[in-house]
C-alpha cells in the first residue's frame, strides 16, 4: 500500500502555525470569496475542508506528543498554546464561515445524505455558538488535560523498581494472594493520595461545563452535550432504558460467571485483589513481551483476516505513527488519533505484555482501519465520525480477530483467551451503564456536594454490581473508583457509545460465525462510508441493527451464554 499526503491546494505546504495571524488571511479569503455557481460552491467546500484538516492535524500532533511525554513542559505548553491562544481566535471566524455556508443558495442542490449530515452539523454549531463560551472552552481544554498529567505521574515502588499503574496492575493477576494484596494496597495508597486533587478538578470542570450550557440557553450540560455530539438517533430516555436493560439482562449473567469463578477459588466472596486472577491458578496470559513483538503478531493476524488490514498497520509503522509501550511520564490509556490531512492515524497505548494490551491493539487497529477506509472521502467532515460508528469498527475487530489469536497462543490457551474476552465484553457493559448513569446525574444536579456525589456513585456501584466482592476496609476506593475513567474528565458523555457499539460488534461477530467472508465484506463496506450516511444505515451496512433495546440485549445475552458454554 502506497500512501501519499495529497498536495495542498489552498494553504502553503510549509505553513507552520506559530501564531494566529498566519491563519487569519485564509479564513478571510474564504469569507470574502464570491460564490456564483455550484462548482464555485463545491470548490469552496473543498478548500474549507483542507483548512479544517490542517488545523485538526496540527492540534492532533501537539496532543500526541504531549501524551507520550507529559513531563516535557515544552510539549505541554505547545498544546496549551493552541487551545488557549489559537482556538479562541478561530472560533468566531469558524462561526462566520458557518453563517456564510448556511446562507448560500446551493445547499438544496446537494441532497445526498453525506452533505445533508454535514449541513446539519453546521446548523447545530450555529445554534450552540456563543462568543462568551470561547474563553470557557479554552479553559476547559487546558483544565481537562491536567487529568492526564496527574494519572501519568502515578506509580508504585516494588522490588526496587518504579512501576506505572498499568505495569503494577499486571501483578494483580499473579497466583500469590499475599503479593496481590500487597500490590493492591500500594496502588490504593496512590489513588487515595490523588483523590482530593481529582475531586477538586472534576468539580471545577462541572461548574465550567454548566456555565457553558447555560450561556447557550440549556438547562444543563447534559442537554447541551447531546446536541453538540449530534445525538439525533436516540434520546436520554433511550439511555435510561439501556441502563435498566443492562441491570435486567446482563448483570445476572455477570453474577453467574463470577459465582462460578468464586467456587473455583474456594471463596464465598472476592477480595478486591482477586478480581483479575485466574480461578484455576493459571498464570496471567502474557501473549508477548514487547510492543514490537505485539505489533508484528497483530500484522500477521490482520493479514489473515484481510490483507488490507495488515497493510494499514505496516504503513503506520513505516511512518512512525505508533507508540505502544508503557513508560514513565506517559499519559494513561490508549487511543487512535485520526490525522485527516495525511489520512494515516496514530495509535498510542501503554503495552506491558498483557492480554488486555492485545485487545487494546486490535481495538485501536479497528479504528485505524476505519481511518484508512474513509481517507479518500472528499471532505474532512465526512471522515469526522460519531462515536457510535467509530466504536463499532474497533469493538468488532476485537471479536473478529479472536480466531487469529493463535498467532500468540497454543490452542488451549487461545480458547482461554477467547473466553476471557467474551466474559470481559459482558463485564464492561454494566460499567458503561454505570458511568453513563453517573454522568446524567452529575449534570442534572450540577450543584451537588462531594458527599452527595460519593453517595450517588456508591448507590450506582451497588445497582450495577453483583454483590460478590467484600470491600471491607476499602469502601473509600469504591467511592472514588469513577476517577479512573478518563472520559469523565476529558470527553464528557462519550462513553455510552461503547455500549451501543458493543451490541453492534456482537452482531458482527455472530454474523462472522455464520459466514465470515460476508461479515468482513459488510464490515469494510460500513467503515468505508465514514459519516456519509445515518447511523442506522451504517449499522445495517455492517449487517446489524442500530438497536440497544431491552429485547436486543436479551437476545444477545442468550447468544453470549451459548457461546461461553461452547468454549467451556
Amino acid at each position: 500500500m502506497q500512501i501519499h499526503k495529497a498536495a495542498r491546494q489552498f494553504l502553503p505546504e510549509d505553513l507552520a502555525i506559530t501564531e494566529f495571524g498566519l491563519l487569519a488571511p485564509y479564513f478571510q479569503e474564504l469569507l470574502d470569496r464570491e460564490i456564483h455557481t455550484l462548482n464555485d460552491f463545491d470548490h469552496w467546500l473543498l478548500e474549507r475542508s483542507e483548512l479544517d484538516a490542517v488545523l485538526e492535524e496540527d492540534l492532533a500532533w501537539r496532543y500526541i506528543r504531549m501524551s507520550i511525554n507529559t513531563q516535557d513542559e515544552q510539549l505541554r505548553e505547545a498544546y496549551n498554546f493552541f487551545v488557549s491562544k489559537i482556538q479562541p481566535e478561530l472560533a468566531p471566524l469558524e462561526d462566520q464561515l458557518n453563517h456564510k455556508l448556511m446562507a448560500l443558495p446551493f445547499l438544496e442542490q446537494r441532497v445526498d445524505s453525506a452533505h445533508q449530515i454535514y449541513f446539519r452539523s453546521v446548523r447545530t454549531a450555529l445554534e450552540l455558538y456563543r462568543e462568551e463560551n470561547i474563553v470557557l472552552q479554552a479553559a476547559l481544554s487546558e483544565e481537562a488535560q491536567q487529568y492526564g498529567a496527574i494519572s501519568a505521574a502515578q506509580s508504585i515502588e516494588y522490588d526496587g523498581k518504579t512501576l506505572t499503574m498499568q505495569q503494577a496492575a499486571q501483578l494483580l493477576k499473579e497466583k500469590d494472594e499475599i503479593l496481590r494484596q500487597h500490590i493492591f494496597e500500594k496502588m490504593a495508597a496512590v489513588r487515595r493520595k490523588d483523590r482530593e486533587l481529582l475531586d477538586t478538578l472534576f468539580t471545577s470542570l462541572i461548574q465550567k461545563r454548566q456555565q457553558l450550557a447555560q450561556n447557550a440557553g440549556f438547562a444543563n450540560f447534559r442537554d447541551y452535550k447531546f446536541v453538540e455530539m449530534g445525538r439525533f438517533d436516540y434520546t436520554k430516555a433511550d439511555c435510561f432504558a439501556f441502563h435498566e436493560a443492562i441491570k435486567t439482562h446482563i448483570v445476572p449473567l455477570v453474577k453467574e460467571i463470577q459465582a462460578a469463578k468464586l467456587k473455583k477459588l474456594g471463596k464465598n466472596l472476592f477480595k478486591p485483589w482477586d478480581l483479575d486472577v485466574d480461578p484455576e491458578g493459571k498464570p496471567a496470559l502474557k501473549p508477548f513481551k514487547t510492543g514490537t513483538e505485539m505489533l508484528a503478531g497483530t500484522i500477521q493476524m490482520f493479514d489473515r483476516i484481510d490483507p488490507y488490514f495488515g497493510d494499514c498497520l505496516r504503513v503506520m509503522d513505516q511512518l512512525g505513527h505508533l507508540d505502544l509501550d508503557s513508560k514513565q511520564g506517559k499519559a494513561p490509556g490508549g487511543y487512535n488519533y485520526p490525522l485527516y490531512e495525511i489520512g494515516v492515524p496514530f495509535i498510542f497505548m501503554n503495552a506491558v505484555g498483557s492480554q488486555r494490551d492485545l485487545e487494546t491493539m486490535v481495538h485501536e487497529g479497528g479504528h485505524a482501519i476505519h481511518s484508512f477506509l474513509s481517507r479518500d472521502l472528499s471532505l474532512t467532515a465526512f471522515k469526522n465520525l460519531p462515536s457510535e460508528v467509530a466504536e463499532l469498527a474497533s469493538m468488532s475487530m476485537e471479536l473478529l480477530s479472536m480466531p487469529q489469536w493463535s498467532e500468540f497462543y497454543e490452542p488451549q490457551t487461545q480458547q482461554r483467551a477467547m473466553r476471557e474476552q467474551i466474559e470481559g465484553t459482558l463485564k464492561v457493559l454494566p460499567w458503561i451503564a454505570q458511568i453513563d448513569a453517573f454522568q446524567h446525574w452529575i449534570y442534572e444536579n450540577p450543584t451537588h456536594s462531594l458527599q452527595e456525589r460519593t453517595a450517588h456513585w456508591t448507590q450506582l456501584a451497588h445497582d450495577f454490581g453483583t454483590g460478590l466482592v467484600d470491600w471491607t476496609d476499602y469502601e473509600d476506593l469504591i467511592a472514588c473508583s469513577w476517577q479512573r475513567q478518563l472520559h469523565l474528565f476529558e470527553v464528557p458523555f462519550y462513553y455510552i457509545e461503547y455500549g451501543i457499539a458493543q451490541l453492534g460488534a456482537l452482531g458482527v461477530w455472530k454474523n462472522s460465525l455464520a459466514n465470515n467472508q460476508l461479515a468482513i465484506e459488510q464490515y469494510k463496506n460500513a467503515l468505508s462510508l465514514g459519516y456519509t450516511a445515518p447511523m442506522s444505515t451504517i449499522y445495517e451496512t455492517a449487517g446489524v441493527p442500530f438497536d440497544f433495546s431491552s429485547e436486543r440485549l436479551q437476545a444477545l445475552a442468550q447468544f453470549i451464554k451459548e457461546q461461553l458454554e461452547i468454549m467451556n
